[in-house]
């Protein structure tokens, strides 16, 4: 059996910090790297009228429910009585909530009582970031989650 000396030890405990220190660097060029950027420009004047916005939303009642079946979305919006509201300026963001590689911005267009978009999308957990206009003008803003089976 060789005879443990100080230099083994130092060789030893030098490689598992440069292991731990590679991790860490690796980490955090990976998040780096797949963070999709920021909400807002800046988050001290998005907050100033964030209640008046807030109060306005929900004084309209509205709820927003996502569907997806071979490769068709469909988004269901309803008022405080339940039935279909039609809404203005449909912007919509279909990604992943971790990174920014897959998002897209499909054109819906209305279908009966539902806002329908072709969007192929793989199986695992997707975010949906809608907004859209009430007639009088209200902003409707939601952030849904869509799991996708497959």
């Amino acid at each position: 059996m060789a005879e443990l000396t100080g230099k083994h030890v130092f060789a030893i405990t030098a490689s598992a910090f440069a292991v731990i220190i590679g991790v860490n660097v690796l980490l955090a060029v990976k998040a780096v790297s797949t963070f999709p950027g920021l909400e807002v420009a800046n988050s001290y004047v998005a907050g100033q009228d964030f209640n008046e916005r807030k109060a306005a939303q929900e004084a309209l009642g509205w709820s927003m429910t996502p569907g997806y079946d071979n490769g068709r979305m469909t988004l269901a919006f309803t008022g405080k009585d339940g039935k279909p509201v039609v809404v203005s300026d449909l912007q919509v963001l279909v990604g992943r909530t971790t990174e920014a590689k897959e998002d897209s911005f499909p054109a819906f267009t209305r279908d009966g009582d539902l806002y329908a978009a072709e969007i192929p999308l793989h199986k695992g957990k997707w975010m949906i970031k809608v907004t859209a206009t009430a007639a009088d003008g209200t902003l409707f803003e939601q952030r849904s989650e869509l799991y996708v089976k497959g």
